[in-house]
């Protein structure tokens, strides 16, 4: 058994059930999982490995449930379009798309979140071509070391059928729900811990059929593995299924039994008139991807009003082609000054938006992403939870002036990257590095296949 000693913080942000913040806090964990929190004083003296954190905060690790991590070798194209003609441009390119450039993204992906304090992350791979497969995803996550719900994406509706993507990048129903049936019976961990999850998640209302939805979501069902689909994103969307479908997105969810606690959906900007609380009556979540709505002018969310109605919500730093980051401490203060931009006297809706506290950004980062992916074991630092935690360092001139209140200051100043960040209990990042792999080659590699890719 192996113990770990975190001590001395400037402040310990346990996000647990009171919130407690504890100044000179830490804890400690046996096993990658934590027994004690608390005064360092009140620890153990001696462990295995020994963390000095003064002069940093503690928070729990950073939780993201939505991303496209292959996009990250896509970044700053199609600047200045909305939802559909950006993904008509991209289409083409990802088309090309190898699994090695699946394996190098990935990796990317995942050590710039963990430079931001991230520890879990969900990713979204919904097109598969020239023989990829999600274990090139899931590999190279559990070389990185981290937190890892692979959402096994699929696109069935091609143009010659009314869909969005070429024909060139679908695949047939039978083809996605067998595949779907082995990635679960081999890749999925349900337990307490588990480092590698899969979810099912068919792409969108324009890149799905009913019939592939709808299968889905009863062998999800019967394997207790969760789902996740894009949803209310676009106007542009609602149109389509209404045009479609005959029904607004929800309801077209709900038609094909697409709600519940076992599914969240990514950004549900535009729910429609008693969207909110048919959310909460159906207890489905949310990701919550402020900067790539933003990006592509897609709208604001109803935030405020979700998490008033008690809607499970969490955050997505969304694809790197429409964000163009990965940065989910970012992220967390953009959900912030969003929801205080919705709540501007004037706007639509703005009546049932208000203020969003710092501390409240956090949770969304912490708390929120672990209830919207449905576990229990993540997202506070508390007896019984997981040892996933990230350290900032406070002697930044970022934070000069601030520390006053160091919790806000993480959130209110400008974004910094993680000094530590640990994964159960071993370290993904170490003094901002990351420690499975060197990040100098890992970029040149990246970047040699973003310029084959791009180029053609």
């Amino acid at each position: 058994m192996t113990t770990l000693l975190a001590k001395n913080a400037t402040m310990l942000v346990t996000m647990d059930d009171r919130r407690a913040e504890i100044a000179g806090g830490g804890f400690f964990a046996r096993d990658g999982w934590i027994e004690q929190v608390g005064p360092s004083g009140s620890l153990p003296g001696s462990a295995d490995e020994i963390l000095d954190l003064g002069g940093q905060i503690v928070v729990p690790g950073l939780v993201n449930t939505h991303h496209h991590f292959y996009q990250t070798l896509t970044r700053a194209i199609a600047q200045n379009a909305p939802l559909f003609e950006w993904l008509q441009t991209l289409y083409p390119i990802w088309a090309r798309l190898t699994p090695d450039d699946i394996r190098v993204s990935t990796k990317t992906a995942l050590v710039e979140l963990a430079m931001s304090g991230c520890t879990t992350s969900s990713d979204h791979l919904y097109l598969f071509p020239n023989g990829s497969r999600l274990e090139d995803a899931i590999e190279p996550a559990r070389e990185v070391g981290m937190r890892f719900h692979a959402s096994h994406g699929s696109m069935s509706l091609g143009e010659s059928e009314g869909g969005l993507p070429p024909d060139s990048v679908v695949e047939t129903a039978d083809a996605i729900l067998t595949e779907s049936e082995r990635l679960i019976s081999t890749h999925h961990d349900p337990a307490p811990g588990a480092l590698t999850r899969i979810v099912l998640a068919p792409c969108s209302p324009f890149s799905v059929t009913p019939e592939v939805m709808r299968e889905s979501a009863a062998l999800a069902r019967r394997h207790g593995v969760r789902l996740h689909t894009h949803l209310a994103e676009t106007k542009d969307e609602e149109a389509f299924c209404l045009s479609q479908f005959g029904a607004a997105p929800l309801q077209y969810a709900e038609d094909l039994d697409w709600a519940g606690s076992d599914v969240w959906f990514a950004h549900a900007v535009h729910p429609g008139r008693g969207g909110v609380e048919w959310m909460a009556r159906t207890r489905s979540g949310v990701a919550h991807c402020p900067s790539s709505n933003m990006r592509l002018g897609s709208g604001i969310a109803p935030i405020s009003a979700y998490l008033a109605a008690g809607v499970a919500t969490g955050l997505g730093v969304d694809g790197s082609a429409s964000n163009d980051g990965g940065h989910l401490l970012g992220e967390a203060r953009q959900a912030m000054l969003l929801a205080r931009v919705a709540a501007s006297p004037g706007l639509i809706h703005a009546e049932e938006q208000s203020q969003m506290s710092a501390r409240t950004a956090l949770e969304l980062a912490t708390v929120g992403g672990a209830a919207v992916l449905g576990r229990d074991d993540i997202g506070s630092l508390e007896p019984g939870k997981a040892a996933d935690f990230a350290t900032f360092d406070l002697d930044r001139i970022e934070f000069a002036g601030a520390l006053h209140d160091p919790v806000a200051a993480l959130l209110l100043c400008t974004p910094v990257p993680a000094r530590h960040t640990y994964v159960h209990g071993s370290a993904v990042i170490r003094d901002g590095r990351p420690v499975a792999l060197e990040l100098e080659t890992l970029l040149e590699d990246h970047n040699l296949a973003s310029r084959r890719l791009i180029g053609g």
